[in-house]
């Protein structure tokens, strides 16, 4: 065994004369563990609501949405170009409007859009379900779950439709209105969609706003990866069209939670950079107290590296045992609060009434190097301090 690996384990060993130097390092690995415990379970927590509020966003807001710019246009013949170049995706087009919707007295301010059901039911799952028991055709609309509850009505209700546009009278500008009978419900779990969507068919809309037949307002478009296909999908159609993605409608909102969760790992961090103190006063605590023995050893031969390398290695050991341990005890965290509902959800708000977690491999090795990389800073001063003792003075003192 080497001078280094025999010091290495001698100084890990518990001094019945100086305990305080034992305890102090059990207290750094200890504190190192919950750390790294502790930033593992949070971050799989901050994934798990980033992951659960895009799916939120996701229900209504769609993967890719065509919209004219300037002066182009959206309509059949661009529908069919883009059905042609890309097979693996799904295109719905739609015409939309700004709406008050009444019943009796209540008013409720939203946009209906006029689909063709079978195109639209491919492109978003929610209006799938709602399509289950009946699917509106003619004059007949498809309202939130929400909107009805709120209205107290249930469905084959008629709701008058009062839209933004306007048509000229002989004396004023009037807004149209229009009765149109819920015959299908949907149900996206978001009262603000619920309560401000409808869906009604493409015909009644193009007769409602008078809207030649071909033309649309845009094309919602569904992708698995939708990221990746925006790029080939912009080319396709030119610069007189807009594509934008349902991330880029909410960039703000993306970009605070990643923020937020930046700030959470820092001061995470900081549990790590505190017990790693810890490290510190107890590899100075061993320097001092082994002053005599560090000058004999290098007074007979060792090198002030192999000092050096020795109190480098004790803090090390310390630091990865404490890394190693909070990292099973993160993982087994994970697990309990995944599987058992010891912090119960509400289900109307999120699918699971468990906690949502999920540890990505990025954030796992963030910690991980983060940590290893404060256990190493903190030993290193104690080693240097060890190989710069004055051998001549210790044992002179001695």
């Amino acid at each position: 065994m080497s001078i280094v690996g025999y010091l290495v384990k001698r100084f890990l060993r518990f001094d019945k004369e100086q305990p305080f130097i034992f305890l102090s390092a059990l207290l750094a690995f200890l504190g190192i563990a919950l750390g790294v415990m502790v930033l593992i379970v949070a971050m799989a927590l901050m994934n798990g609501f980033d992951n659960e509020f895009k799916k939120k966003l996701m229900v209504m807001n769609y993967p890719i949405t065509i919209q004219p710019k300037f002066f182009g246009e959206v309509n059949y013949e661009t529908l069919t170009t883009l059905e042609k170049k890309f097979p693996n995706l799904f295109f719905s087009p739609y015409l939309n409007a700004s709406v008050l919707c009444r019943h009796d007295e209540m008013l409720e301010g939203g946009y209906i859009f006029g689909v063709d059901f079978a195109r639209e039911a491919k492109v978003n799952e929610v209006i799938a379900l709602g399509l289950t028991k009946h699917t509106p055709i003619g004059f007949e609309v498809m309202n939130g779950q929400a909107l009805l509850e709120e209205y107290l009505v249930p469905t084959s209700t008629k709701l008058t439709y009062i839209f933004t546009q306007l048509d000229p009278s002989g004396v004023s500008m009037t807004p149209k209105m229009k009765r149109l009978k819920s015959t299908a419900v949907f149900d996206s779990g978001l009262s603000a969609y619920d309560k401000g969507y409808s869906y009604t068919t493409l015909e009644s809309m193009q007769k409602i706003l008078g809207v030649p037949e071909g033309i649309y307002d845009g094309i919602h478009v569904y992708s698995a990866n939708p990221e990746e296909d925006i790029v080939p999908i912009k080319k396709a159609l030119g610069e007189s069209i807009m594509v934008r993605g349902w991330w880029e409608d909410n960039g703000n909102f993306f970009a605070a939670l990643k923020m937020e969760k930046m700030a959470l790992f820092i001061v995470l961090m900081l549990i790590i950079l505190i017990a790693a103190i810890n490290i510190i006063s107890s590899l100075l605590m061993t320097v001092m107290n082994r002053r005599s023995e560090i000058a004999l050893l290098i007074s007979l031969g060792a090198s002030k590296e192999e000092v050096k390398r020795v109190f480098l290695i004790l803090g090390v050991v310390i630091g990865m045992l404490g890394i190693i341990t909070g990292s099973i005890l993160g993982f087994l965290g994970i697990w309990v609060l995944g599987t058992f509902e010891i912090i119960s959800l509400p289900t109307d708000v999120y699918p699971t009434s468990t906690l949502p977690l999920d540890l990505t491999v990025v954030d796992f090795f963030s910690i991980i190097i983060g940590a290893f990389v404060i256990v190493i800073a903190s030993a290193w001063y104690p080693a240097k301090k060890a190989s710069d003792v004055d051998v001549l003075t210790v044992l002179r003192n001695e």
